[in-house]
């Protein structure tokens, strides 16, 4: 879909969530109103204008998933962290729209 972005579905990324042995972030780059609204467990609120920001709280080696309402946004994000030399970068193909219709949970984030 974009280029050589690593994607995966949301079924998929429910069982990545469960497999503890394989440690992951999952990041929701939408905007904080949006957010508000519901996310998927988990996932650390990081809006995508920010990200530039907060390059540093990033390790090179951890697996990042990458979120957002379809999938484009999160797919910018992960050609931007690829560009700075991420390369365990996973798109949400679908989004939280795919995420919801495959009946997978959805919180209230805790935002400060």
């Amino acid at each position: 879909m974009f280029g050589n972005i690593k994607e995966i579905d949301a079924p998929e990324l429910a069982s990545w969530v469960d497999d503890e042995s394989q440690p992951l972030r999952v990041i929701d780059v939408r905007e904080i109103r949006e957010i508000q609204q519901g996310t998927m467990p988990g996932a650390e609120p990081l809006p995508l204008a920010t990200l530039p920001l907060n390059l540093g709280n990033f390790k090179p080696d951890e697996k990042l998933v990458i979120i957002c309402r379809s999938g484009a946004r999160s797919a910018q994000a992960c050609m931007f962290l690829q560009e700075q030399g991420f390369e365990n970068v996973y798109n949400l193909r679908g989004g939280m729209i795919g995420w919801a219709h495959n009946s997978l949970p959805i919180v209230q984030p805790e935002l400060n």
